[in-house]
């Protein structure tokens, strides 16, 4: 089986050809950070328009490097939300011309769901197991019994933590996404000069807070500025910064793992690509006997491959929700279930 996948989500316009839902044939990615970065961030009309401008010609670069038609194509699978409305309007409405063009079978694709199932185009991970998704956007904990079972142990009160690490990049007057600037300027510091604070919550929460930790190096680095004594450097502070959040990550990860009995660990999302927090991940995983897998880099940030990869798996399972997803709405804000 041929899948098409679509993903237009936030600020990436993304299509991926995969067939029986492991062969990846192409992988697409076309991101907008030109675009975005001189604002700080995301501005949501100019990523509506950006998809419009290139969706179709992501679409035919994705089938040419697979090498078939789109006649081929068994089924389409597109994101249908969460994201920004108008960005998700322009792959869902995409799909769905297509679907009816070619009278070919759609599925929409939770774009979470499709963060859980990235690591199955490496390797399959035997279920149960517990889940990380930390992005931009999102920062959860879920239980994954099967394909389409998901429990929820825990989210963010507040901010993502790729979120934060963007803000905090803002604030060290990094270019946008800040992510990655303030993992290469950690590199080079040393994080124990300081130390920012951790926000684990009342006892046994397994939910995230990340506000109070940019707020602190907010504050910080104000007084650095006032205070000529303060003699940390950039590199310093974004390491101290990245070790807190990494340091909240990895112990709720770990702590959902022991409450639910489990033993496997995946680990998805733009911010598993992180350097540090992919190696804090393994060596914790290590320490407790735990099997930690997390997708390579590409597979972590937002693309279509996922979605092809999740798409595929719904549909072998309930061929049925084709015929209801050709109405499907985009959504904003859509929860996992």
């Amino acid at each position: 089986m041929l899948v098409l996948g679509l993903e237009t989500s936030c600020d990436e316009t993304a299509a991926a050809v995969l067939k029986d839902g492991g062969n990846l044939l192409s992988n697409v990615i076309n991101d907008q950070i030109g675009i975005h970065s001189k604002y700080g961030g995301i501005v949501p009309e100019l990523a509506g328009r950006s998809h419009i401008e290139r969706v179709h010609r992501v679409i035919e670069e994705a089938v040419q490097i697979a090498d078939v038609q789109l006649s081929d194509i068994d089924l389409i699978a597109v994101t249908m939300g969460p994201g920004l409305i108008g960005s998700l309007l322009v792959g869902l409405n995409t799909a769905k011309g297509l679907a009816y063009g070619l009278n070919t079978p759609m599925i929409g694709v939770n774009h979470l769901e499709g963060h859980l199932f990235a690591i199955f185009l490496q390797k399959k991970v035997e279920f149960p197991f517990i889940a990380l998704i930390v992005s931009g956007g999102h920062t959860d904990l879920y239980r994954v019994t099967d394909f389409g079972h998901y429990k929820l142990l825990g989210r963010t009160r507040d901010d993502a933590a790729g979120e934060s690490f963007d803000k905090v990049g803002k604030m060290l007057g990094l270019p946008y996404p800040g992510g990655p600037g303030i993992e290469k300027l950690a590199r080079q510091g040393n994080g124990k000069l300081h130390k920012f604070p951790r926000a684990y919550l009342e006892k046994g929460s397994l939910d995230f807070s990340f506000s109070g930790l940019k707020t602190s190096v907010r504050t910080f680095l104000q007084r650095r500025e006032q205070n000529t004594s303060i003699n940390l450097t950039d590199e310093d502070i974004s390491a101290a910064f990245q070790e807190a959040v990494i340091d909240v990550l990895v112990d709720k990860l770990i702590s959902a793992c022991k409450n639910e009995q489990l033993t496997r660990i995946v680990v998805t999302g733009g911010v598993a690509s992180n350097g540090a927090l992919r190696e804090a991940v393994q060596k914790a995983a290590q320490v407790c006997g735990f099997e930690a897998s997390v997708p390579d880099p590409i597979f972590c940030t937002d693309n279509a491959a996922m979605i092809a990869c999740a798409g595929y798996h719904k549909y072998t399972r309930d061929q049925s929700l084709s015929a209801k997803h050709r109405g499907l709405d985009a959504k904003a804000n859509i929860a996992l279930e």
